[in-house]
């Protein structure tokens, strides 16, 4: 949970903060996303528990690549982190407005999404560290559509509320992370719709689902929600387009109730299938994923203690759909 700070501290950091901002904001974007690609590029070269931990999770992801493109492809992704965090996190406010948008952000193949949002009928957004995530929930709260994101609050209260002004201009509403579920159910039976970052690690007790070929802790609460609400998910995108503050915003997956309904284990079901969705995200920009990100903290307790996969599990894995054999044997082998 968020740390309580004291007023000093605060303010020590919330004063450069604003400075600075000001600062980039008096600054073209295109010379911006510049230089935080050179501040990218010296945080991976000095960095090096955070270099190394993005190349292993790379190298673990795409065995195919050599150590050099998995180097360079680590490399590539704290540049779009910089890119991400100071030059599109400070000017997108400014730049994506109800009247602007259109210059920045093109959508595509999003129709069921637009179909249901015309209708006033709630959606389950879900994306991952992937791309400019921030944008996803804000884009929309521009177009007029009732939106609301779960977001850990920041540890600073100052930064916290600067942030939030900036996220709820047009109507996003933020809902903590903790706690939120109660808040989130009123939303959805309000028909208001709701975003989820949904590669976050989930603990010890979270379901693990295959992601890029191993297993990953995910939090539950999406696919409840689904089945509670009979409310389908979208796995949207918004990837970054030519190095430039340009924008795709496109759905790699719509998952409906009856998807679902005659599967023995819906729930598994529901989040193994969303997590391939953002496999599918970030291999159509692997360099705009966030790889230091710590997706495979948590490990499943069978794995610690050195035995094989339980049977249930490999039932839960075989009843996927798309779980090829090959697929399969290389997760089981992985605990044996």
């Amino acid at each position: 949970m968020a740390r309580n700070q004291s007023t000093l501290t605060s303010l020590s950091q919330y004063i450069p903060l604003r400075i600075a901002a000001a600062l980039i904001g008096c600054c073209p974007v295109d010379l911006n996303m510049q230089s935080c690609k050179l501040i990218g590029d010296l945080y991976y070269k000095f960095n090096s528990k955070r270099r190394q931990r993005a190349i292993n999770n790379i190298q673990a992801s795409f065995p195919e690549l050599s150590s050099n493109d998995a180097a360079d492809l680590a490399k590539r992704s704290m540049e779009h982190m910089f890119q991400l965090f100071v030059a599109e996190g400070v000017q997108m406010p400014a730049l994506i407005t109800p009247s602007t948008w259109q210059k920045y952000v093109a959508f595509k193949d999003i129709t069921q999404v637009t179909e249901r949002l015309a209708k006033s009928e709630p959606v389950i957004f879900i994306t991952g560290h992937s791309g400019n995530w921030e944008l996803l929930g804000y884009a929309l709260s521009v177009l007029g559509y009732p939106i609301a994101a779960v977001a850990r609050p920041l540890d600073n209260p100052l930064i916290n509320d600067w942030v939030l002004n900036i996220r709820e201009r047009y109507g996003l509403q933020v809902v903590t992370k903790w706690g939120g579920v109660p808040i989130l159910e009123d939303l959805i039976q309000a028909n208001t719709s709701v975003g989820f970052i949904a590669d976050q690690n989930a603990g010890d007790r979270g379901m693990f689902v295959p992601f890029f070929g191993r297993l990953a802790s995910t939090y539950k609460s999406i696919g409840l929600l689904a089945m509670r609400y009979n409310v389908p998910i979208a796995a949207v995108h918004a990837k970054r387009i030519d190095g430039r503050f340009s924008y795709e915003i496109s759905m790699h997956d719509f998952i409906e109730p009856s998807d679902w309904a005659d599967q023995p284990d819906p729930l598994y079901y529901i989040t193994a299938r969303y997590n391939r969705a953002m496999e599918s995200m970030i291999k159509s920009a692997p360099e705009q994923y966030l790889w230091l990100h710590r997706r495979w903290k948590s490990r499943p307790k069978f794995e610690l203690r050195n035995e094989p996969m339980p049977k249930k599990l490999v039932r839960q894995l075989e009843s996927l759909p798309w779980m090829t054999d090959g697929e399969l044997a290389k997760l089981i082998d992985c605990y044996h």
